[in-house]
């Protein structure tokens, strides 16, 4: 694994993922996100995983992509390609064990877009967070358009977007964007994890895929995969 990226599989079922190239502000280049993808597909093939600590090592969480890579390939729609050849977000969002993020400094771009991708994201109070994309001439495409949405709705998502406005934690949390602003937000962020690992992972599996089908289907297909995910939640006899 690259040394951008350090996994920790403890022995409670919590997977501790950590971005680890602070002298860069955590900025993702391809190695980092190699490393990424080879941490999340462990995690998912960890018989003993029941749920997922995402944070960054330094002061900032991260300043998202690194944009010099852009320069080293033809055309910058070739660079945005090679990268999406190396997604490691839907890797994450398909996890079956649930996901904590613990944000600190920056998190803007990329480093916001993952958080995103979790299902609990906590904040210290120095937190800012942003997607600068369209100032920048181009759209946020790890996700950020339909995560975003997702998370506050489309209205509340169109000014961070097309604004590429920056926002305070409290900011983010006010909007939804953050579930909470804490004071230590490592050891928040650990007990949270911890908590969710000692449900049952049948439970928590069929949990998150019932609420991720909730922005996927129409209410009607949505309760049909609710009952069939409780049915398959159950506890077998």
């Amino acid at each position: 694994m690259a040394d951008e990226v350090l996994l920790e599989l403890r022995e409670d079922g919590v997977a501790v993922l950590s971005l680890n190239r602070p002298e860069a502000l955590n900025i993702y280049d391809l190695a980092m996100r190699d490393g990424l993808i080879e941490a999340v597909t462990a995690v998912r093939d960890w018989p003993d995983a029941r749920a997922l600590l995402l944070r960054a090592n330094g002061r900032h969480f991260s300043a998202g992509a690194d944009l010099s890579e852009f320069g080293t390939a033809e055309h910058p729609l070739e660079a945005r390609r090679i990268r999406w050849d190396r997604d490691p977000w839907g890797p994450l969002w398909d996890l079956p064990c649930p996901t904590v993020v613990a944000l600190h400094g920056i998190a803007v771009g990329s480093g916001l877009e993952m958080s995103l991708l979790c299902d609990v994201r906590l904040a210290a109070a120095d937190t800012r967070v942003g997607l600068p994309e369209t100032r920048l001439g181009m759209l946020p495409a790890a996700g950020g358009t339909q995560t975003l949405t997702r998370a506050v709705g489309s209205s509340a998502a169109l000014a961070p977007i097309l604004l590429a406005s920056t926002l305070t934690a409290a900011d983010a949390r006010e909007r939804g964007i953050l579930h909470a602003v804490v004071e230590d937000v490592e050891a928040e962020a650990l007990a949270v994890t911890r908590q969710l690992a000692q449900m049952g992972p049948r439970v928590a599996s069929a949990a998150r895929r019932a609420l991720h089908a909730a922005g996927d289907l129409p209410l009607d297909a949505g309760l049909a995969e609710e009952k069939r995910l409780a049915a398959l939640a159950a506890p077998r006899r």
